[in-house]
């Protein structure tokens, strides 16, 4: 992959990285818990006083673990004496949470992240907007020694190749020169190359290698339809 497409990959997937990706496998609350809690609990237990029941918020770890005459809401690492475990597992419609009146429901799934969640801990996190960026260390997967040692580019090579190694995948043969400047017109533009622009690139890429990428990547920014492409996402 060629480094002026991995930078917008990195762009548009920066959202996405911001919500805590644990690289150990664990549990990330803003990643994997608050989407389903706010789903299926904020509407009775989060920041809307309005209506807010029992006064209790699952959004705020200290409304969550507070000690509510013996028993809470969220006990960090005890699912048994996590008293909204208890309801979420309940088979008393009474108890139920969320209650069969809401028309809500905690699939299997869902309820698997949130008994994982609480066993590791119940760690929340701010709101990832809040949360100063931080560098994370990069995987050893390119040292001396290993067989894709000069796959790499750049540290960003590093975690691709990382989540290709533990998914048990290797990565791709690099793309011929054709191949190349399909994929490049189409990510840019939305458009496939003219048959002019593929045999000039397929030449000049064979002289000049990289530096006619760059200066393919360069032409197709400067296309209409480069601005055309970027505001498909806002006029839709």
């Amino acid at each position: 992959m060629k480094i002026p497409v991995l930078l917008m990959l990195v762009v548009s997937f920066g959202a996405w990285a911001s919500y805590g990706v644990c690289n150990d496998g664990s549990i990330s609350f803003n990643r994997d818990v608050r989407p389903i809690l706010a789903e299926t609990c904020f509407h009775c237990h989060g920041p809307d006083e309005e209506g807010r029941e029992a006064d209790l918020r699952l959004d705020e770890e200290s409304s969550a673990s507070e000690d509510r005459g013996g028993y809470q809401a969220i006990s960090p690492g005890d699912l048994k004496a996590s008293e909204a475990w208890s309801r979420i597992m309940s088979d008393d419609d009474d108890m139920l949470m969320p209650p069969p009146e809401s028309h809500l429901s905690l699939n299997k799934k869902q309820k698997a992240v949130l008994k994982q969640w609480i066993i590791e801990g119940a760690q929340y996190e701010g709101h990832w907007a809040f949360s100063p960026p931080q560098a994370p260390d990069v995987p050893d997967v390119q040292g001396e020694g290993s067989r894709y040692a000069l796959w790499g580019r750049n540290e960003i090579d590093s975690f691709v190749l990382a989540g290709l190694l533990k998914a048990g995948m290797s990565p791709s043969e690099e793309a011929d020169p054709r191949t190349l400047i399909r994929r490049l017109t189409l990510d840019l533009t939305g458009l496939p190359p003219t048959l002019e622009e593929t045999r000039h690139f397929v030449r000049d890429y064979q002289t000049h290698g990289e530096e006619a990428y760059q200066e393919a990547v360069r032409r197709l920014i400067h296309s209409p339809h480069f601005g055309e492409r970027m505001t498909v996402p806002w006029l839709d």
